[in-house]
C-alpha cells in the first residue's frame, strides 16, 4: 500500500531530525541547531490564533532561529495569517515516492555506487560542494536506521547521498553529484544503491523531497518512475 503523506512526513522526520522536537500551544516546533529549514520550522497541530502564532515566533527567537514556519497543506489559515503578516513562500517542495522494487530491478555495476556509514572523508568534502557541512552532518548523524551512499563514474568519485529508513519508507536525502559527473547516469545509479539497501531493511516504498525549481532533479525522479503525492513550503519574513 502506498504511504500516505502523513507517513511521509514521519518518515522524513525519522530520517532528518531535529536536535528536539515538542508540542507547544498549537505549533510543533523544532530546535534545527544550524541544521537547515526542515529541521528548525514550526508546524502548527491544527487551527490556530494570531496569539499563537506570535508564541511561536518568540520561541524561535529563544532558540536563536529566525521564525520559520513550514506550510504543508493542511493549514491554509496559518498560511493566510502568515502571508497578512508580512511572511513570503520560500522553497516550494514535492514529495516523491514510488514502489521500491522499481529501483532494483536491475543489478548496479560493479564499482559504481556503495552504500557505507560512516561517511568517508570524500562524501564530505562532496556534500560540501552544495553546502551540506558539518551541520547537517549532524543531522545525519541523528538518524537511527541510516547509510550514506558513494558513486564513482570515470574511476573518480561522483557524487553522494544518505538514506534512512522509517517503517517501511526509504526516504533519500543530500544527493549531490559533483558538476563534471552530470548528465552521465551518476544520481540514477545513486538511487537504485539506495533502493537496494532500504529493500534489505525492510522498506517497501523510496521517496525523496526536492525543491519544486530544482528542474533537472524533478526530471530525473519522474523519469525513474516516482509519483508526486504532495507538496509544502515555508514561510519566512524578507531579509
Amino acid at each position: 500500500m502506498t504511504p500516505t503523506l502523513p507517513d511521509l512526513f514521519a518518515a522524513s522526520e525519522a530520517t532528518w531530525p531535529a536536535v528536539r522536537t515538542w508540542e507547544q500551544d498549537g505549533f510543533t516546533l523544532r530546535d534545527g541547531q544550524g541544521g537547515g529549514q526542515r529541521v528548525s520550522a514550526a508546524t502548527a497541530t491544527g487551527p490556530v490564533t494570531e496569539a499563537q502564532i506570535g508564541a511561536a515566533e518568540e520561541a524561535m527567537r529563544a532558540m536563536g532561529q529566525n521564525p520559520i514556519f513550514c506550510e504543508r497543506g493542511q493549514t491554509p489559515d496559518l498560511d493566510a495569517a502568515l502571508a497578512a503578516r508580512g511572511y513570503v513562500i520560500k522553497d516550494p517542495t514535492l514529495i516523491y515516492v514510488l514502489p521500491i522494487e522499481k529501483l532494483t530491478d536491475k543489478p548496479i555495476p560493479r564499482v559504481t555506487a556503495f552504500t557505507i556509514w560512516e561517511p568517508l572523508a570524500i562524501m564530505k568534502e562532496i556534500w560540501a560542494t552544495d553546502g551540506i557541512g558539518p551541520a547537517r552532518l549532524a543531522v545525519m548523524e541523528r538518524a537511527r536506521r541510516k547509510t550514506g551512499v558513494l558513486a564513482r563514474w570515470n574511476e573518480k568519485p561522483a557524487g553522494v547521498a544518505f538514506a534512512g529508513v522509517h517503517d517501511k519508507v526509504c526516504m533519500v536525502h543530500g544527493v549531490v553529484v559533483l558538476p563534471h559527473q552530470r548528465r552521465q547516469g551518476v544520481a540514477e545509479w545513486i538511487m537504485r544503491a539506495a533502493a537496494f539497501w532500504g529493500q534489505a531493511q525492510g522498506a517497501t516504498h523510496l521517496s525523496v523531497l526536492c525543491v519544486e525549481a530544482n528542474e533537472p532533479a524533478n526530471r530525473l525522479y519522474r523519469a525513474l518512475g516516482f509519483e508526486e503525492v504532495g507538496r509544502y513550503h515555508y514561510r519566512v519574513r524578507p531579509e
